[in-house]
């Protein structure tokens, strides 16, 4: 998979980050509530991180591996969020969806439309059989988009990760192909 393809929703336009994003996506992920609640964002987030993550979410998309979307409300429109599939598995056909918005772009459903994009995209466009999803125990708003996208709760992790210096319990979430016919 070399270029990342380009998905619509009624409100969205998921496609490929670009260097010129950085800027957007330091600001956006930057801010201190998105890296709180996720496993890999840092903070502070600089310009050179976010550099470094559009080079590699490249070098995995063209291995393969993964394919992270920029959410945009319109084309052209300034980065709002990202939303994707890693860890994919071609052997058990399998996939983990991640995804983030930007602060002021919360509360209103962006979340859960990328989402659905993303699993939609995995079945389809991918032949996976299985994606899953986590996020840590005390962001249940991340466990509502999840249900809402249509996964199902699996487990809790308990410890599962460590995010600046304490010990994170996890909610497991996950969709099979079988659960949308």
């Amino acid at each position: 998979m070399s270029a990342t393809p380009t998905l619509q929703t009624s409100r969205l336009l998921l496609g490929g980050f670009d260097p010129a994003d950085a800027p957007d996506l330091m600001r956006l992920a930057g801010a201190r509530e998105i890296a709180d609640t996720t496993v890999a964002i840092p903070h502070p987030y600089d310009l050179d991180h976010a550099l470094a993550w559009i080079g590699h979410q490249r070098r995995e998309s063209v291995r393969g591996r993964a394919i992270n979307f920029a959410i945009r409300l319109l084309p052209g429109s300034p980065l709002i969020g990202c939303a994707g599939l890693r860890d994919i598995d071609r052997e058990h056909l399998q996939a983990e969806l991640g995804f983030w918005i930007g602060l002021e772009w919360w509360g209103h459903g962006y979340a859960r439309e990328a989402a659905v994009a993303g699993i939609r995209f995995g079945f389809e466009q991918l032949g996976l059989n299985r994606i899953y999803a986590h996020h840590m125990a005390r962001n249940p708003a991340a466990g509502q988009v999840l249900l809402h996208a249509g996964m199902q709760r699996e487990g809790l992790l308990r410890q599962r990760v460590k995010k600046w210096g304490v010990y994170e319990d996890v909610v497991l979430y996950a969709i099979l192909r079988e659960d949308r016919d």
